[in-house]
């Protein structure tokens, strides 16, 4: 090797190609870090936005449920009249015949969309589903019971339609 001053133009040519390399990579990598940021962005967006619709569908479909119950309650509860006067019908000995078989029909088909009667007697009073319309007290009862049913109540769901009116013992 000499030592000539001189540089070899195809050494400095390599040194400058592999510094443009260098700063073209450099900025491709920077570029690629953008978009992959963007790309992190916008996916986090959709995933938001994919969470809030599947939660706004359950929603929907939750408020659809409890409509549509509510409707079927209003109008059971539209029948509870009819039903009492059924009650009254056969406790008097009217409800007979083909007229019985309609009645038995209407409260087959209450009792298919949910309704429940409750009507028990000597049970402990709940101010939830009983509405006490008369009382007494007795040494016979330990604590508040009901000791009469004036009005069966109902419900529809777990949801009080109506309260049993009762008549309460209460020890003395």
């Amino acid at each position: 090797m000499s030592d000539n001053p001189i540089e070899n133009p195809i050494d400095n040519s390599a040194e400058s190609s592999d510094a443009e390399l260098s700063a073209a990579v450099e900025e491709a990598l920077s570029e690629a870090g953008v978009v992959v940021d963007e790309i992190k962005s916008l996916t986090n967006d959709l995933q938001r936005l994919q969470a809030e619709y599947s939660n706004f569908r359950k929603r929907v479909d939750r408020e659809r449920i409890e409509w549509s119950e509510r409707t079927v309650g209003t109008v059971l509860s539209e029948f509870l009249s009819i039903l009492d006067d059924l009650d009254r019908a056969e406790q008097h000995g009217e409800l007979q015949g083909g007229f019985k078989a309609v009645a038995d029909q209407l409260i087959g088909v209450t009792k298919k969309l949910g309704l429940e009667r409750f009507d028990e007697v000597n049970v402990p009073f709940d101010p939830n589903i009983h509405e006490a319309l008369m009382h007494n007290t007795s040494a016979e009862v330990s604590e508040t019971t009901t000791t009469q049913v004036l009005q069966p109540g109902y419900k529809f769901k777990e949801r009080v339609i109506r309260p049993a009116r009762v008549a309460v013992t209460d020890p003395e």
